[in-house]
């Protein structure tokens, strides 16, 4: 009995949780400064700077003003930001884009990275694999009595094998 009451405890917490991110990013979406700075810090200015729109702050940009005029007046006439963000990139290039789209062959600029690392990853695995392997398998040999007799003469040559305290 207890334990059900428990889960139902936790079932409307999460609810709870849930409509309240709900609202949090529904009334930061409606806000139309809140709109701008975003969608500002989605876009690269196209000076040849390579900073973000909002971000933009050498003195006489050249691309900063109109952009920033255009993204504000996209916001009042009411596109949504992806219906913004298609129209600078219609009509400046990918280019404009902080990020790259998750779709089609720029897909490659997000999976790239992540394939070299996890390959290199691997075959730093192999490697160390390979050599611990090696070493294992020298260690498990048969001995060799001319090695040993070798080593003992060493020993008794350097002294190593003495207390050195009598």
């Amino acid at each position: 009995m207890a334990s059900t009451s428990r889960f139902t405890f936790f079932v409307k917490a999460a609810q709870a949780l849930c409509l309240a991110v709900a609202v949090y990013f529904s009334l930061g979406a409606s806000n139309a400064t809140q709109r701008f700075n975003n969608l500002s810090h989605r876009l690269m200015c196209q000076c040849g700077c390579n900073q973000l729109l909002g971000e933009c702050d050498h003195v006489g940009c050249p691309s900063r003003g109109p952009e920033m005029a255009e993204l504000r007046a996209d916001i009042a006439s009411g596109l949504s930001d992806k219906e913004i963000l298609a129209s600078f990139s219609q009509k400046y290039g990918l280019t404009v884009l902080a990020a790259p789209p998750t779709h089609g062959f720029n897909l490659v600029a997000w999976v790239a990275p992540i394939a070299v690392f996890a390959a290199a990853l691997l075959g730093t695995m192999l490697l160390v694999r390979q050599w611990s392997v090696g070493k294992t398998q020298l260690a498990t040999q048969p001995p060799d009595p001319h090695m040993d007799a070798l080593r003992e003469k060493i020993r008794r040559e350097t002294g190593s094998g003495d207390d050195g305290g009598s």
